[in-house]
């Protein structure tokens, strides 16, 4: 018997991407109704704005900089160095090197530096060291790969910010274009006890350089050194076409495709990996976003969704590179393709200590009567 679906009559997410997800009576589903709740919370005015950047200001003063800002190469990071150096700032770039990066993203992060006049940090991961570490993944069997260099791009931010003793560091994370995904598509990027479980049973090569940036540590940033990370865009209305034309006029960045497709493993992970593997296809979420932003509408969603995610000559293309980096042969790669999916919490994870946490708080509170005032 075949599973209906059901498909939310607002966004486009479906009961395929989530057995859980939820509709009322007019057909829109959770999602949705999440979208607005939180953007109500964390969208900001042009008074936060301007409270934000005059306290940014104030603690940078007489330092070489006064906030970091990460850059990719893609859109949301191009349109962050810009928005940055028109509202007066004296930001310190920082790019992470996961050895993905395509060409064109190496020369729209160029053409932003020297067009800007932003200072550039970049660390060089160790690639045999991150290799093994994304191959412990994949045999893993666990749906978000993508963690670890989440994880390693917010370790060096942080750390580049603790050294040059700066408190702000400002990202293109955002509401208008990424809104919500499903929880089972991804997994917590700070949780180290997995990353570190993982590659324990995985792994070959002893990870010596890779940027760790665990719970304490970035509690140490945050409280003691007083180090905020501000997702910039909530602070403005941002327009993701409107961004692109910007960009593309006066810091001659050019268009890549999909999102965060500027890393060549981030492509090949979306547009092949998580659809073959996971059935998860994440432009619906990205797409859905949008809709519930006012910046697309269903229809054309819709449309969108129709497109393939490859053509037959750019995945073979891919994926030959893919496996080759990784020094995997053709019957190795499809073998890891074919193991079944593992949830991360199968894994050692802080998120099976927060519920043991949980459930003993729980017991607590049944058993122990709350003060009366």
């Amino acid at each position: 018997m075949v599973q209906q679906v059901n498909i939310c009559s607002k966004c486009v997410m479906d009961s395929n991407d989530d057995p859980l997800i939820v509709f009322d009576d007019a057909g829109i589903c959770n999602y949705c109704h999440d979208y607005e709740n939180i953007s109500r919370q964390r969208m900001f005015s042009k008074t936060d704005l301007d409270q934000l950047i005059a306290e940014i200001k104030k603690k940078g003063k007489n330092k070489d900089y006064d906030c970091i800002i990460g850059v990719s190469g893609g859109v949301d990071s191009t349109y962050v160095a810009y928005i940055v150096k028109s509202l007066g700032l004296r930001p310190l770039a920082v790019h992470l090197d996961n050895g993905w990066d395509s060409e064109l993203a190496v020369s729209n992060i160029e053409n932003t530096i020297k067009t800007l006049k932003i200072d550039l940090h970049t660390l060089v991961i160790n690639w045999e060291e991150f290799k093994d570490l994304q191959l412990s993944y994949l045999k893993a069997s666990v749906v978000d790969i993508e963690a670890i260099s989440d994880h390693a791009i917010f370790a060096t931010l942080y750390r580049t910010a603790g050294k040059e003793g700066i408190k702000y560091i400002l990202t293109g994370e955002n509401l208008a274009t990424e809104g919500f995904l499903p929880q089972h598509w991804v997994h917590n990027k700070n949780d180290l006890m997995n990353i570190k479980g993982i590659h324990r049973k995985f792994g070959k090569t002893r990870l010596r350089t890779f940027p760790f940036l665990g719970l304490r540590r970035k509690w140490y940033f945050s409280k003691i050194r007083g180090i905020k990370a501000v997702p910039i865009l909530n602070y403005i209305q941002y327009v993701k076409e409107d961004a692109k034309q910007l960009i593309s006029q006066n810091l001659n960045w050019r268009d890549y495709g999909g999102k965060h497709h500027e890393s060549l493993i981030t492509r090949f992970y979306q547009s092949y990996i998580l659809p073959q593997k996971y059935g998860v296809d994440k432009r619906k979420s990205h797409l859905s976003t949008l809709i519930c932003s006012g910046q697309m509408s269903r229809d054309d969603a819709l449309l969108e969704l129709k497109k393939p995610l490859y053509t037959d000559e750019d995945l073979k293309k891919d994926k030959d590179y893919v496996i080759k980096k990784f020094g995997l042969t053709a019957n190795e790669f499809e073998d890891i393709m074919k193991q079944p999916v593992k949830k991360h919490t199968e894994y050692p994870s802080i998120m099976n200590w927060y519920r043991k946490l949980y459930k003993v708080f729980k017991v607590y509170r049944k058993f122990v009567p709350r003060k009366s005032n």
